[in-house]
């Protein structure tokens, strides 16, 4: 993702009495893999949903706090869906491992698409590997799933539906593929699709990705009670991504506000229908980038017309929703130079002066829990809008003022925030080494 453009100000600025409210009310967390660290966000145990962030999609740190949290909230406090910025195919096939059932259909191991390891690395491998031994200690219809919401996913999307018709109704499935026939020729490279749609060389495919899920839901009571209620929702899911998908390739070159949105409601609307699924005991834990769990309204993105999961999330539910931010000064990263191109450990650079993060990092603390809920004077302390960096897929530090930071106001923005000063990158799983070795599985299928 690329930052927003940010107004100038004096970058020499050192907000003295944030520092001391920081210093004042951070409190120091325990090493990550101490059994202390999840008992510390026990108080946000109580929420329908827990979104936990990320300044980056590639450290370490990130990925295994947020596994420490989820694990200590599933254990403890009684949640029962992870729901993960990711692809819904690609997670479905680990939520058939954690839970030990069939997997859907598919072809080929998980989160082999760029970015790669932004999934498919040794942590969230431990976390999944951690999931699948709790699902095993308690009934079937207790398991805790793994659920991906993201919209990317056409080619496989489609290819689920197809392969679900194939096995329940045969004809259906000859007149999906009709259908699908009309941006069938663009599935390797939907941008393509967008750009034909917008010159006029090709007409919208919409109707029918619309009429194939209509099609479907027609037919949910018989489709249910021959294959299951669990394979119709995947196959319902799927053809509902395929519509979104189809959606955001048409309009992504109309600007990035209305692709943004599009992307952002359908993550809701996936996360609504997986609780509202699951029943009254549903509760998720959401792991996404800060960009996409923090209010948006907050921050420079919403003050453009942008919205996101956070800030929908607090509109629906209020104070049982808990937004947790995520911050680092310094280390390494795992990131590209640009899309589609090798993964490499890059450093981070020291956090600017007129930051966030820059706060924290002069607090003095070298990782820490700041929760200003119920802290009127600190929320007070920290509402000055300030710099805050995002770093995603790619990392460009030659140009990080442009590419990485945007305006936001913290306390606004999370309820809560979680810092670690220093940081490394998250390791890879590489796919050529992996041979399918049950020790990787299910990764490796």
């Amino acid at each position: 993702m690329e930052g927003l453009r940010v107004r100038e100000r004096d970058r020499d600025e050192l907000p003295a009495a944030e520092i001391e409210a920081v210093r004042a009310h951070a409190e120091p967390l325990p090493d990550i893999d101490d059994p202390a660290f999840g008992a510390v966000f026990d108080r946000f145990g109580d929420a329908r949903i827990v979104l936990l962030g990320e300044a980056t999609h590639g450290t370490s740190e990130f990925y295994r706090a947020r596994a420490r949290i989820t694990q200590r909230l599933i254990e403890q406090h009684g949640f029962t869906i992870v729901a993960v910025e990711a692809d819904w195919p690609d997670a479905a096939r680990l939520d058939a491992f954690v839970r030990e059932r069939e997997a859907p259909p598919g072809n080929g191991p998980p989160f082999t698409r760029f970015p790669t390891w932004m999934w498919r690395n040794a942590e969230v491998h431990a976390f999944i590997t951690w999931l699948h031994a709790h699902n095993r200690e308690i009934p079937a219809k207790d398991r805790v799933s793994f659920r991906g919401l993201d919209v990317y996913s056409l080619r496989s999307s489609i290819a689920t539906v197809l392969a679900y018709l194939d096995e329940v109704d045969p004809e259906e499935a000859k007149d999906a593929r009709a259908r699908y026939g009309c941006i069938s020729p663009w599935l390797a490279d939907p941008a393509r699709y967008g750009r034909a749609v917008l010159h006029g060389d090709k007409k919208p495919c919409a109707p029918a990705l619309l009429d194939q899920l209509n099609g479907l839901l027609e037919k949910g009571i018989a489709y249910a009670a021959q294959a299951g209620d669990e394979a119709f929702f995947d196959a319902v899911q799927n053809a509902r991504i395929a519509r979104a998908a189809e959606h955001y390739y048409r309009i992504m070159y109309q600007g990035s506000t209305e692709s943004w949105n599009l992307r952002d409601r359908h993550m809701f609307d996936t996360l609504q229908r997986l609780i509202e699924a699951g029943g009254p005991r549903a509760r998720a834990v959401v792991w996404a980038h800060n960009s996409h769990i923090g209010n948006a309204a907050a921050t420079a993105m919403g003050w453009q017309g942008e919205f996101n999961i956070g800030e929908l999330c607090r509109t629906a539910y209020r104070d049982q929703a808990v937004l947790i931010g995520f911050g680092t000064d310094r280390g390494a990263v795992a990131a590209s130079d640009d899309w589609d191109e090798p993964v490499k450990v890059k450093t981070v650079l020291p956090a600017r002066p007129d930051s966030h993060e820059r706060v924290f990092r002069d607090a003095g603390l070298p990782a820490s829990l700041t929760d200003w809920r119920h802290r009127r004077h600190l929320r007070e302390a920290l509402s000055t809008p300030r710099l805050e960096r995002a770093i995603g897929v790619v990392y460009r530090p030659e140009t990080e003022l442009a590419s990485h930071y945007f305006e936001a106001v913290l306390p606004e923005q999370f309820d809560a925030f979680v810092w670690f000063e220093q940081t490394k990158a998250v390791t890879p799983l590489d796919i050529r080494a992996e041979g399918g070795g049950a020790d990787l599985y299910p990764f490796g299928l």
